[in-house]
């Protein structure tokens, strides 16, 4: 008899529990993803195309170059669905740099992309930052 009000509480309470309407989960966005980017090496001052998919402005709030300890934030110069331009800015290190994006969803995310750009050093780095500004 316990067993039988035991097993019926349990299938009332899971049928409410069904029948209850669940909170909408608000689904992100497309995910920005880039794939090329064009030169492969640069300058600083050099601009750069990156190409991809959901790169506009609806998805990806600000872009930038990442060496694993210090992320820096590029000027973007256009933006479409599938592309971004921006100039390698005047204090980048030389190396190689990972280009990061940050979302414009509600809670923003920054994500790595699997996209490298190597920045090469030239001879007079203070007549190459004078001229970027």
């Amino acid at each position: 008899m316990r067993l039988t009000l035991v097993l019926s509480l349990a299938g009332l309470a899971m049928t409410a529990a069904a029948q209850s309407p669940m909170p909408e989960a608000t689904a992100p966005g497309p995910v920005p993803q880039m794939a090329t980017v064009s030169p492969a090496s640069a300058k600083v001052g050099s601009v750069l195309k990156v190409k991809g998919l959901n790169l506009g402005t609806a998805n990806v709030d600000e872009v930038y170059l990442s060496d694993q300890t210090f992320d820096l934030k590029v000027k973007v110069l256009s933006q479409t669905a599938d592309t971004i331009e921006f100039r390698v800015p005047p204090f980048v290190k030389a190396g190689r740099l990972q280009l990061v994006v940050k979302t414009t969803e509600k809670d923003p995310v920054l994500l790595e992309q699997p996209v490298y750009v190597t920045i090469v050093e030239t001879k007079d780095t203070t007549q190459q930052v004078a001229s970027a500004r």
